[in-house]
């Protein structure tokens, strides 16, 4: 089993400027007008490829608020195989893997020719935005390996 090397907390106190320079850039895309419904769908497929549960959680919560249908959430690691995403939402997670995924390989001009049907040239920019942003607490998550935090109803039950 894992442990935590630095708690979240540890991280806020230590690092605050670091913790709002995070947040204000992950404001930008939830501001942007960009579909939050993708932008979320992108940051679970982006901590699932980075192995950060502490990610993985938080935006597991975030979705299910939304009412991200839970099909789409149970499937997001196997997007392409999976038949029930949009064109748009496949171009977005193809996009997101392509940027996650750059050592060695950098991103081609098809992946990017392909996510320029579905988004805008300023909707890709928030959107690259968001993918670079959660890469980055991707990398702070699972380095320190931040404590996932367990939601209300899951840690009842798990005290009972």
């Amino acid at each position: 089993m894992s442990h935590v090397r630095i708690a979240y907390d540890t991280f806020q106190k230590t690092a605050p400027a670091a913790q709002a320079a995070l947040l204000a850039m992950g404001k930008t895309a939830d501001e942007s007008g960009l579909d939050k419904e993708i932008v979320e769908l992108v940051k679970l497929r982006v901590s699932q490829i980075n192995n950060c549960a502490f990610c993985l959680q938080i935006h597991l919560n975030v979705s299910r608020k939304l009412g991200i249908a839970q099909e789409k959430l149970d499937l997001v690691a196997t997007w392409p195989e999976a038949g029930i995403f949009s064109e748009r939402e496949c171009a977005a997670l193809a996009w997101a893997e392509a940027l996650t995924n750059l050592a060695g390989r950098g991103v081609s001009d098809a992946t990017y020719e392909a996510v320029r049907k579905y988004f805008s040239e300023s909707e890709l920019v928030f959107l690259s935005t968001a993918i670079a942003t959660i890469n980055a607490w991707n990398r702070l998550g699972a380095a320190f390996r931040f404590a996932p935090p367990i939601p209300r109803k899951a840690a009842a039950s798990k005290a009972a």
